[in-house]
């Protein structure tokens, strides 16, 4: 275990040492302490390490995040694990908000809340949600999986295109072109992957929820619907 002292060795430090894991190493497991929101730790990080951050983190924490399995023990300011790539993150308090935007794989888990616009524009990762997630969230996602176990706020979905989003709780709203869809066969067994994956407790279960999806009327250009554009 490589043990870095954040207050004392600073954030350049650190993520210089993390930059520096390329191919094989056995340096794979670090501990962050004495993070106090500091933002852009552990960002951009290429390696298959685990990095434990032991407190909340400022913005960008695990942003651009390829192969690596990173522990937040403690709440995420904005745009945690942005354009993540691979690996895995878990957060285990709330995140802020755009929460995995821009995501392309892997995988984030919150154990607690996600403010607005969690997973916008996302493009491949798989995001599970213990609590609720604010407005906005899934806003142009285009593909992946969004699993929230609790509510979600106005405007879920808004001009999505091929992701999948499962809430269990209460919609507030659908955004543009965001419909219900039918839960099949193969999305109850994907639901269950990714519960599991997630670490969801055991009582939730794929029938619980609901799937959400695009209606495809925004696809295409339409003359006839210009005024709309």
């Amino acid at each position: 275990m490589q043990t870095f002292d954040l207050e004392k060795e600073g954030l350049r430090a650190l993520n210089s040492s993390l930059h520096a894991l390329k191919g094989q190493t056995n340096m794979t497991r670090w501990e962050v302490i004495n993070p106090k929101g500091a933002h852009a730790i552990a960002a951009g990080v290429d390696a298959e390490v685990e990095i434990t951050v032991r407190g909340s983190t400022g913005y960008y924490c695990a942003g651009m995040n390829k192969q690596a399995t990173i522990l937040i023990k403690g709440s995420a300011g904005p745009g945690v694990a942005e354009n993540m790539m691979s690996g895995k993150v878990v957060i285990d308090g709330d995140a802020s908000q755009y929460a995995g935007a821009t995501g392309r794989g892997g995988l984030l888990v919150i154990k607690g809340n996600a403010s607005s616009r969690c997973g916008i524009s996302m493009k491949g990762i798989d995001i599970v949600v213990h609590g609720n997630i604010g407005h906005m969230s899934a806003f142009m996602a285009q593909s992946g999986n969004l699993v929230v176990l609790g509510d979600a706020g106005e405007a879920l979905g808004d001009s999505l295109y091929e992701a999948r989003l499962f809430v269990r709780g209460n919609v507030r709203s659908l955004g543009a072109d965001c419909i219900e869809k039918e839960m099949r066969p193969e999305h109850f067994e994907l639901l269950e992957r990714l519960l599991k994956a997630g670490e969801a407790d055991a009582k939730a279960r794929p029938e619980q929820f609901r799937r959400y999806g695009s209606a495809r009327k925004l696809y295409n250009f339409n003359i006839d619907n210009a005024s709309a554009y």
